[in-house]
């Protein structure tokens, strides 16, 4: 068996996203080089690295730098917010087992202050 960090395998389409959430967080789990309390920071600080990487993908998807112009495109953009998504969630999960019931209460509560419903 090879120590090399490999992807879960895929699933077929329709997977539930807190499956899919849970197998991330078991396989980040089995391969963190850090224990303790330290890996729940880290996991979090990853959100900062996603988040550049969005800024990154703007930056070059509208030519902002004269230097290097477009090196990316839209789908990039799409691409590297989705991986800030899946990158919160999985800190979330990894803060609590209940992520799925904390993120649906902070939406109904997010929507019924934004939407006055």
């Amino acid at each position: 068996m090879s120590d090399e960090l490999s992807p879960p395998p895929p699933r077929a389409a329709g997977t539930d996203l807190w499956e899919a959430v849970e197998d991330l967080c078991g396989w980040l789990d089995a391969h963190r080089p850090v224990d303790g309390p330290d890996h729940l920071l880290l996991r979090i600080l990853k959100l900062s690295e996603e988040v550049g990487e969005v800024a990154q993908a703007v930056i070059g998807a509208t030519g902002q730098n004269p230097r290097k112009g477009t090196t990316h495109t839209w789908e990039d953009v799409r691409s590297e917010l989705c991986d800030v998504a899946v990158t919160a969630l999985v800190a979330l999960r990894t803060l609590t087992p209940d992520a799925r019931e904390v993120l649906t209460r902070h939406l109904d509560g997010v929507t019924r202050r934004s939407l006055g419903t």
